[in-house]
């Protein structure tokens, strides 16, 4: 079993490229602050529809640029593409806890719609930015998913029953609550935050 990664990792930009990418994501986050406020299950739905969309826009786009280049990816293929289903599956468990509105499920047909667009074009042009803004999104989901486990424990949110589909895809007891299920997906973040500033910081900043 793989160690679990550090919750407190914050990668300090040291570039243009860096900044440009916490600059986004700050912005993103006051977003998300203001039309969800402190409903994290909702939010959770909304904002893993996009999460969804870096690995597997990344996937594709390194698949595309290894067969150009006719020489091994070194894994980041399959790495992204896990991260892809990794984060379906968080959204697939959010869906059954929240059980979304209608609004909300047209608000991420069109969340997923514009943030595919704008982040296969920004791959296009800086995989190291890309990279780096998915490493300072994941770093906010670890401390949104910190957040929500706070409201858990202090009773703010119900500790419902695991849903089935996060009991059989974490492997977790059959009595599983959802401060279980939040602690697996912060994890998660937490890996998927860590890979990406990697990938940055692998990238030359003139790579596309």
């Amino acid at each position: 079993m793989p160690d679990t990664p550090p919750l407190e990792r914050h990668h300090a930009p040291v570039d243009f490229s860096d900044r440009i990418a916490y600059a986004i994501t700050r912005f993103l986050r006051f977003f998300a602050d203001t039309f969800f406020a402190n409903r994290y299950g909702n939010r959770a739905v909304v904002l893993e529809t996009v999460a969804a969309v870096p690995g597997m826009v990344g996937g594709a786009l390194q698949h595309l640029h290894a067969l150009r280049r006719m020489k091994s990816d070194d894994g980041w293929i399959r790495t992204l593409l896990d991260e892809a289903e990794n984060e379906r599956m968080h959204l697939m468990t959010f869906v059954e806890i929240v059980k979304p509105s209608v609004f909300e499920r047209a608000l991420v047909i069109v969340a997923q719609g514009v943030f595919y667009n704008l982040f296969f074009v920004l791959y296009l042009v800086s995989s190291k930015t890309a990279h780096r803004v998915v490493g300072y999104f994941e770093e906010e989901a670890v401390y949104s998913y910190t957040e929500y486990l706070g409201g858990i424990d202090k009773g703010l949110y119900e500790n419902v029953a695991a849903p089935q589909i996060a009991i059989d895809y974490w492997q977790l007891p059959a009595d599983a609550r959802l401060r279980d299920v939040v602690l697996k997906i912060r994890d998660d973040e937490a890996g998927h935050r860590d890979v990406n500033h990697d990938f940055a910081n692998r990238l030359n900043p003139g790579r596309a």
